[in-house]
């Protein structure tokens, strides 16, 4: 199953530089390493993150029917559901963050501890809050479904998460330090180069 995942994921890599490869090529950019893995970084955070959402979603349903099915809680059992499921989906986003898409470089150390917080924080912040906020702007101010509001949120949540949890709950370098560093020592020229050592 492991060499499985390892072809899957080589596979999707080399379609996204692929992708990317082109994009630099028509806007008349190298496409380096720093650019090419940080944006692998945020692919593999988006994955995790849709792996949230569904398992969110996942425990707030079968909250809802257990709560049903047991009459417990007929009046507020939704509002336990959807905090058991935000605490329960943050542990499975900070394993997976943790493990595979802000994994320690060999020597590096992080209190895991202080990341958790951290990450419960990013997520209350991001997902609880400013959530929130821009559900009121853009449902009650311009006029948008609520069905179709919370997608939007995603363009504006998803992107602050990733940057709040690279730099803050899992990081300790500047933003932008690693990919600025490696763009100026390191273009990448074509797609060989980049699938040399990988």
């Amino acid at each position: 199953m492991h060499d499985l995942g390892k072809i899957v994921w080589t596979f999707i890599e080399k379609i996204v530089y692929t992708v990317l490869a082109l994009v630099f090529r028509i806007i008349g950019k190298d496409l380096t390493d720093g650019i090419f893995n940080s944006f692998m970084q945020f692919v593999k955070f988006g994955i995790v993150g849709l792996s949230n959402t569904v398992i969110s979603y996942v425990l707030y349903v079968a909250g809802l029917l257990v709560f049903r099915k047991l009459d417990i809680l007929p009046d507020n059992g939704y509002l336990v559901a959807q905090a058991v499921a935000f605490v329960l989906s943050v542990l499975w986003s900070f394993y997976w963050n943790n493990k595979l898409v802000f994994a320690l470089q060999e020597g590096d150390d992080r209190s895991i501890l202080k990341a958790l917080v951290k990450t419960f924080i990013s997520y209350s912040f991001t997902g609880l809050f400013l959530s929130s906020i821009l559900l009121v702007v853009w449902v009650k101010v311009l006029h948008i479904s609520e069905f179709i509001a919370p997608i939007i949120n995603l363009l504006v949540t998803v992107p602050l998460n990733f940057v709040i949890n690279k730099f803050w709950a899992f990081g300790k370098q500047s933003l932008g330090d690693e990919v600025y560093q490696e763009s100026k020592e390191n273009p990448v020229r074509t797609w060989s180069d980049a699938w040399k050592n990988r």
